[in-house]
């Protein structure tokens, strides 16, 4: 399995959010924090918003927030949410398989529950999981303002 960049970055910009919950933080600001690219990041912050996990304050002093508290942002509802599909090998969409033998191939199914076990995993944890590991948040507070 192999998470995109928008994953990863929200995945991020989550944890941020977490470590730091009675601070709003701008896109840009999170993209200097972390060295990425605040266009992206600026995606991936709407991607989180219309899912119901992250809550844009507009205005001036505005910013991003967790719109919920991290123990109700579950992992694999994220990923969900940010990928755009779980298609680990060709086959996996007919309508650009080229694969001749994907009619008959054994290797579709170990696949798909390969994926339907790292989302269940995922299923398993919570925002607040991260942030549970001994020395995560004060890393996060210490990445440069």
């Amino acid at each position: 399995m192999h998470l995109t960049r928008h994953t990863d970055y929200a995945l991020r910009l989550l944890m941020l959010l977490a470590a730091e919950p009675d601070k709003l933080h701008t896109i840009e600001e999170a993209a200097r924090r972390y060295g990425v690219s605040r266009n992206h990041l600026m995606k991936v912050a709407q991607t989180l918003t219309q899912a119901g996990f992250v809550k844009g304050i507009r205005g001036r002093a505005g910013g991003l927030k967790l719109a919920l508290p991290p123990e109700e942002i579950n992992l694999g509802k994220v990923v969900r949410a940010t990928e755009e599909n779980f298609n680990i090998v060709e086959c996996f969409d007919m309508e650009v398989n080229t694969c001749p033998i994907a009619r008959n191939c054994g290797l579709k199914t170990p696949l798909r529950e390969a994926a339907t076990a790292f989302l269940n995993v995922l299923d398993g944890y919570a925002l607040s999981d991260l942030a549970a590991k001994p020395g995560a948040a004060q890393t996060i507070r210490r990445l440069a303002v």
